[in-house]
């Protein structure tokens, strides 16, 4: 089965920094006459920056007269990442480590990396404190109550290293170290307030947090790209797919939303529309690949992202949204006019059936050998209940593989065609995004899409809870609901 890639291709390029450079000196205390390299995070990838030769001493240095973007970084040796340190706005310094242990680093010359590393020893010194309490914890002998004490203990010392790190931003806000520490901080939420009926907010506590939910993550800040981590794009995904329903227009309201704080800084303005762009590709939810050619539309075809994308790569972005476009869900999807076995013209408009399951397969393909047989058994008990009729479309031109693939499937009920020999001015796949097989798209009366890419024994319960769904709003218990603001 096919798949469009082109996303997973793209290489980012980091925005240049008005510094002086850097030199980043080490000493590695059993470490001698070998090759270091200065690692560092993008996203989910990592990347060589920088190499430098080990002395006998276990002395070496990484220089540059370029600045180094800020961001978490890492020393790799024999192909192992070894550690990490943090590189901010001061990129002149030197750490002193040993390979026993280099959570002891001594710092010279940079306050950022002292809190750093000050910060990794007194978490593992609280981790040294919790130890016999996780235990206990974790004793599936024990009984809730005898657990209580250790809970306690545990639960104190948790408080300590968030109160440590809580300290450690408010006095040091502008360092990398802060900024890394304060993504992992959670949002308070405070308890919902009455109304003036006397009754709950219930909608309140749902829009404080969608409202502070980048209280402690800045958008605009392209260092946390570059964390050992993918926070950047958690983030993202988490805002979009727990915080909002799965509507394209509430979430384009959400990515416009992230779009305006992220704008001020070129490198983030692009990484966050483009993992939007990714995250909507081939979304899990149906109908939600509108949001990706709403995005081209918005940021690629207006010309917003030319700064950074070549020519090659939107017009890959530009042929993937123009497939997606002409079959979305909701839209009202185009006639297809073909020859049957009989070479008669048959017209999928001419099927006056309440629903259409536009059915496009491959009479070799196997995983169509095993989902056909079970849209025949669903056909056969539901096609009156539901009142439908399948328009059938063979995608290869033989119609002699298409006669024998009809009759071992014993789809002679359905309206059989075949793709390519078509009346119409353009290819089927222009017309319903369909490069693996086999594909469904589900049509009612007026030929509005109103689903597709469900698997086969999905059906029934689809038509079940759409006839429900339309029942209900005709009734009008749809009437007078919406969403939270």
């Amino acid at each position: 089965m096919k798949r469009w890639i082109v996303l997973l291709c793209i290489t980012f390029t980091s925005a240049a920094v008005a510094q002086t450079g850097y030199k980043i000196e080490f000493h590695v205390k059993g470490w001698k006459d070998t090759t270091a390299y200065l690692g560092s995070y993008y996203g989910e990838q990592t990347r060589l920056n920088d190499t430098a030769r080990v002395n006998s001493t276990g002395h070496f240095y990484f220089d540059n007269s370029k600045a180094l973007p800020q961001g978490v970084y890492f020393i790799v040796l024999n192909k192992t990442k070894i550690f990490d340190f943090v590189v901010g706005v001061n990129q002149r310094f030197s750490i002193e480590t040993s390979a026993d242990d280099f959570t002891k680093s001594t710092v010279k010359g940079d306050t950022d990396n002292t809190l750093f590393f000050d910060n990794l020893k007194h978490n593992a010194e609280r981790g040294r404190e919790a130890d016999p309490y996780i235990a206990i914890l974790r004793d599936s002998t024990l009984k809730e109550d005898q657990k209580k004490e250790a809970r306690e203990k545990f639960s104190k010392i948790s408080e300590q290293v968030i109160a440590y790190q809580k300290q450690l931003i408010e006095k040091h806000p502008a360092t990398m170290t802060a900024r890394l520490l304060k993504t992992t901080l959670n949002v308070e939420v405070p308890p919902a307030p009455k109304k003036a009926n006397g009754s709950i907010d219930s909608t309140f506590q749902l829009r404080y947090y969608r409202q502070h939910f980048f209280d402690n993550f800045d958008l605009a800040d392209d260092a946390l790209i570059r964390l050992p981590r993918p926070v950047y794009q958690e983030k993202i995904k988490e805002y979009l797919e727990k915080l909002y329903a799965p509507v394209p227009d509430t979430i384009m309201m959400a990515i416009e939303g992230m779009v305006a704080k992220a704008k001020k800084n070129p490198e983030t303005y692009k990484y966050l529309v483009w993992n939007c762009m990714f995250l909507y590709q081939n979304p899990e939810v149906m109908g939600l690949d509108e949001v990706f050619v709403r995005l081209y539309d918005k940021y690629f075809a207006s010309g917003e992202m030319d700064y950074w994308i070549n020519a090659s790569m939107k017009k890959s972005v530009k042929e993937y949204a123009d497939k997606l476009r002409t079959s979305l869900v909701g839209k009202t999807g185009a006639n297809l006019i073909m020859q049957d076995i009989n070479l008669q013209p048959k017209s999928m408009y001419d099927i006056k059936n309440k629903y259409t399951i536009l059915w496009i397969y491959d009479p070799e393909c196997g995983h169509c050998k095993e989902e056909t047989p079970k849209l025949v058994e669903f056909y056969n008990k539901n096609h009156q209940k539901f009142d439908i009729q399948v328009y059938s479309v063979a995608s290869d031109t033989s119609l002699q593989k298409m006669r024998n693939f009809i009759k071992t499937m014993k789809m002679e009920s359905f309206v059989n065609v075949n793709g390519p020999r078509t009346y119409l001015p353009q290819h089927y796949s222009k017309l319903y995004y369909a490069e693996s097989t086999p594909s469904i798209y589900i049509l009612d009366r007026d030929h509005k899409i109103i689903a597709k890419k469900l698997p086969v024994k999905q059906l029934e319960d689809f038509f079940t809870r759409h006839e429900k769904f339309v029942q209900n709003r005709k009734t009008g218990v749809q009437k007078g609901t919406k969403p939270i603001p």
